[in-house]
């Protein structure tokens, strides 16, 4: 299995939206997954992978995981950066 070895994240100073970071994820030292979203659900938060809008107007995932395992390792890493970089004095 790919490791997840970086994690940025950057927040995103809107109040009123419900997107609060973006992040880009490294996998071994050498493929990285940019446009990575941190959005302010009804149960908490969650990620959203990059995607695309579709003709029919859909959105559709560019890059994401296939296997369990894989998906709850990201949301672990995505949303653990994202609570770290959250209680950073910010400027």
């Amino acid at each position: 299995m790919m490791k997840i070895t970086d994690v940025r994240v950057r927040l995103v100073k809107k109040d009123d939206s419900k997107l609060k970071a973006v992040a880009s994820v490294t996998f071994d030292d050498c493929f990285v997954v940019h446009d990575i979203k941190v959005i302010s659900g009804n149960e908490g938060y969650f990620i959203a992978m990059p995607s695309k809008k579709t003709n029919e107007g859909e959105f559709r995932d560019i890059a994401h995981p296939i296997k369990t395992e894989t998906r709850e390792e990201l949301i672990k890493s995505v949303l653990a950066a994202f609570e770290e970089e959250s209680l950073k004095p910010q400027d």
